[in-house]
Order: C-alpha cells, then sequence, then structure tokens
C-alpha cells in the first residue's frame, strides 16, 4: 500500500512521519488489497489548546474510508483516527466477504 503524508502550515519531523507510516501500515494488515493511503496533517488556529488536525483517507477497492480527528498532540489524533479506520476496514471486510 501506497502511504502519503501531508501537511499543511507546518512541516513534519521525521519522527512524526515514521509513527504516521507505522499506524497506516498497520491499517494494511486488516485488509490486504488497500491501494493507498492519504494522511493529512493539519495546524488549526495556534491559539487553541487542540489544534492538531489528522484525516486519513484509505483507498479500497469500490470504496473510500475516511477518519478525522482533532486533538492536542498528532499522534493522539492519528491513534483515534487509525481506530476509526481500522473498525471501518473491518466492516468493509466482511461486508465483502458476505457479498461472495
Amino acid at each position: 500500500m501506497e502511504i502519503n503524508i501531508h501537511t499543511v502550515h507546518f512541516h513534519a519531523d521525521s519522527k512524526l512521519n515514521d509513527y504516521v507510516n507505522e499506524k497506516a501500515e498497520k491499517l494494511a494488515h486488516y485488509f490486504n488489497d488497500l491501494k493507498s493511503c492519504d494522511v493529512y496533517l493539519k495546524l488549526d488556529s495556534p491559539g487553541k489548546p487542540e489544534n492538531k488536525i489528522v484525516e486519513i483517507k484509505l483507498r479500497a477497492p469500490g470504496k473510500d474510508l475516511f477518519a478525522r480527528e482533532q486533538c492536542s498532540t498528532f499522534e493522539e489524533a492519528v491513534d483515534l483516527a487509525s481506530s476509526a479506520l481500522q473498525k471501518q476496514v473491518m466492516k468493509f471486510k466482511s461486508k465483502i466477504r458476505r457479498g461472495m
């Protein structure tokens, strides 16, 4: 699976990129047919404590899966978004199996 990380209004360090890649690769373990993963890391207004936004879009055959989280750290937002996507992937995978 191809993983693309996009940052908006800042430059991510390698530690954050590695963390995002690790979480995205784990999603591929649940469903092998995932085509790509686009991760958007955004900074909202700097005055707010929860100003880190993470959006993850997974491309599966015939359907795109999406999760968005806003937290005080990127790591926390990535954890919550990947957890939400894990549930979506498992549900999508079970629908495919029932359809066969």
